[in-house]
């Protein structure tokens, strides 16, 4: 993965520092582009740990239309945490509790997790349910029916419900997608616009994310996947990520994973964690960094 280590030297290089809503600096550049080949090998990163099954887990739920974390906390995917308890500390129903005693409640507490652990009309009500029309589906209809459109597109950004999106969690990062078929060689790429992406934590995920998504759609449209392309707008470090970056910098990649689809569903919703394989994913060891909310 040198494109993701090209990617971060080129913030530091060219990057300059800003504010943000979150109080932390990033240093940020506007405008860049990666291009991954998914034909062979599955882009997870080497030069630290990505945990695949979280990737899994979060992209699962967009596909099902899901907006709230019960489910994913239960299997322990807790990267959304930090956006619900933000919300409910800010609200008058807040007892001091912790953000650990909080997700225990979302897990055991069915309708104080209606209440509370919604975050609003994010990434799957929009894949799924843009003002009445199923987005995801219809990239995969249109696929099959017509693979040379250029309008084979899922877009998250809903100008009508981003405020409300951002009351409870966050409006899209990853704002739309484009899928691309070659007819003669019957591939599938895709190419996302992210408008704003958190260079050490979050895009790893990202590439991962949308590389499986990839695959997945493939599989359901009987194609075999070709290339992922990265598109940004603000690209950016946070200045409290600066010595993880660093660590990250002086690592040297490995050789990338590949990823096999062991049993394919009628309809997309329907895939779960274990239909997915990971072969050779040797990675080095993990790098913390907190999450700027």
């Amino acid at each position: 993965m040198k494109e993701y280590l090209e990617l971060l030297n080129h913030v530091v290089a060219t990057g300059k520092i800003r504010k943000n809503r979150t109080g932390i600096d990033t240093i940020s550049t506007f405008g860049y582009q990666n291009r991954y080949d998914i034909s062979s090998h599955f882009p997870l990163l080497t030069t630290k740990r990505v945990g695949f099954k979280t990737v899994l887990r979060e992209l699962l739920w967009f596909v099902r239309g899901e907006t709230n974390i019960r489910n994913l906390v239960k299997d322990k995917c807790n990267i959304w945490n930090e956006w619900p308890y933000k919300a409910y500390k800010n609200s008058e129903h807040f007892k001091g509790e912790t953000q650990d005693e909080f997700i225990k409640k979302i897990i055991e507490d069915e309708d104080f997790a209606q209440k509370f652990g919604d975050l609003g009309p994010v990434y799957g009500k929009q894949w799924r349910n843009f003002l009445g029309v199923d987005q995801l589906q219809k990239a995969i209809d249109t696929i099959k029916s017509s693979p040379d459109s250029r309008r084979i597109i899922v877009s998250a950004w809903n100008p009508i419900e981003v405020e409300e999106m951002a009351k409870r969690g966050l409006p899209p990062c990853h704002s739309l997608f484009q899928f691309y078929v070659d007819t003669e060689e019957k591939t599938l790429s895709c190419q996302l616009y992210q408008r704003s992406a958190d260079s050490f934590l979050g895009v790893p995920f990202n590439i991962a994310s949308y590389a499986a998504l990839t695959y997945m759609i493939a599989a359901m449209t009987g194609l075999k996947p070709k290339e992922f392309i990265h598109t940004f707008g603000d690209l950016h470090i946070y200045t409290n990520h600066l010595q993880q970056v660093k660590t990250q910098l002086s690592r040297t990649p490995g050789v990338l994973p590949v990823l096999k689809i062991k049993r394919i569903p009628e309809k997309i919703e329907d895939f779960k964690v274990e239909d997915f394989e990971l072969i050779g994913y040797e990675p080095q060891e993990a790098i913390k960094g907190e999450v700027a909310v």
